[in-house]
């Protein structure tokens, strides 16, 4: 969407009144990251430009700068959290307190040119530099987060293609079994190799204006060993506290939610919510056999670059989950991928903003119940209980007084007789 519409967008949701004291924060990730490693002077042109233009608008505009992958990663846990009700929820009060007994949930973000997970393990690792602590409202969360740069979805495809090229004879034709079956496309060498993430790749005598012609074959088998080489799974062999790449990570735990690509790659095969890895492998299996001609009547919405790549997006998501983060058949099912809750959607950026703007403070003062649950839920029962017994023993004392009143009057009735 052009940054004009968005902000167009903006203005008719926020009160007019109200604009210029409503701030403004941009945050960039991935691809400006990548931007910046291959040409921190265009990085910091794009973020002037940037500046420029939100300056001009009607808001308070205070920053825009670009994350960490770290951040990212903690931006989107505390986005699904916090969305979820787990760091805060009213009492009979409605007074907003801590949850008691509430586990958070990990967070799986799977963007463009980067995808992170980030969870809370069964111990604490604070020797790891992928362990971060995090205060929100006054209690701390260790946090595991890794953000995998170059792995998001558009770029683990381009290196996918890159790598078919390179393994190619033909090197102006080439087949892709993630494609559908007689789909056919021209794509360009600086479109294959213009990024960082696979110029690696590039041949000797790169041209980046000449032309690649891409033929899909469909071919499920072929395209999940295709997809199985982009990453490096021998370097974490018959480790448990690796997922792939030799990076660390601790064993999963708890339920996540998967957001994203994750969730508009599900939602293409016809899957939402939760659902079994067999369902998953089923649906996958049968999009990927799919002639092109089929996919506009299986897809609510078609669009041609998205289609062509649900396929090679649920390979990668297979293995990303199963062999890279040791997901399997029985906690599979702990994976709820969704877009939204409340129809709040899930992403980084509310966790982001909710952090710049101090909505939820590291340090707050703790609020508490006036007393333990437990003890109040017994007190509360013990009353109850006790104002039953009076309710029971009025009601006796009134029928038993009725009861002696009218048996008076019938002595006395008699007497007179």
């Amino acid at each position: 969407m052009p940054i004009n519409d968005c902000m167009n967008k903006v203005k008719e949701k926020i009160p007019f009144h109200l604009h210029k004291s409503t701030p403004v924060y941009l945050g960039a990730t991935a691809g400006m990251r990548l931007l910046r490693l291959q040409n921190e002077s265009a990085a910091s042109e794009v973020l002037q430009s940037i500046q420029t233009y939100f300056i001009s608008q009607p808001f308070e505009f205070r920053d825009a700068q670009i994350i960490t992958g770290q951040e990212e990663g903690v931006y989107g846990w505390i986005t699904a959290n916090y969305l979820k009700g787990n760091f805060l929820e009213k009492n009979l009060w409605s007074a907003w307190v801590h949850p008691r007994g509430v586990e958070t949930i990990g967070a799986l973000d799977l963007g463009g040119a980067s995808t992170q997970i980030s969870f809370i393990p069964e111990e604490s690792m604070q020797t790891f530099n992928s362990t971060l602590q995090v205060q929100l409202f006054g209690y701390q969360y260790s946090v595991y987060t890794y953000s995998f740069q170059c792995y998001g979805r558009d770029e683990a495809e381009k290196k996918l293609l890159a790598s078919i090229l390179q393994d190619s004879d033909n090197k102006s034709r080439i087949k892709n079994p993630c494609y559908p079956q007689n789909y056919r496309t021209v794509l360009t060498m600086k479109y294959l190799y213009g990024s960082l993430c696979s110029e690696f790749l590039k041949p000797v005598n790169y041209n980046p204006s000449e032309s690649v012609h891409v033929i899909g074959t469909g071919d499920p088998v072929f395209c999940r060993e295709a997809v199985s080489t982009l990453f490096d799974f021998k370097s974490c062999k018959d480790r448990e506290d690796c997922s792939f790449n030799g990076i660390y990570q601790p064993k999963i735990k708890g339920n996540f939610v998967a957001f994203s690509g994750f969730y508009y790659t599900v939602n293409a095969l016809n899957l939402t919510g939760q659902f079994s890895l067999t369902e998953f492998n089923s649906s996958m299996w049968t999009f990927c056999s799919q002639d092109w001609n089929q996919l506009p009547f299986m897809l609510s919405k078609f669009e041609e670059t998205y289609a062509r790549s649900y396929c090679f997006s649920a390979n990668y998501i297979y293995q990303l989950l199963v062999r890279g983060y040791k997901f399997n058949a029985d906690n599979w099912p702990q994976i709820h991928f969704q877009k939204e809750v409340d129809n709040s959607s899930i992403a980084w950026s509310l966790g982001y903003m909710l952090s710049l703007t101090n909505m939820i403070p590291a340090e707050s003062n703790r609020i508490w119940l006036p007393m333990n649950p437990s003890l109040f839920a017994g007190l509360l029962l013990f009353f109850t209980a006790v104002a039953l017994l009076c309710l029971i023993f009025l009601v006796y004392s009134y029928v038993r007084s009725r009861m002696q009143k009218n048996t008076c009057q019938v002595e006395h009735v008699f007497a007179i007789e």
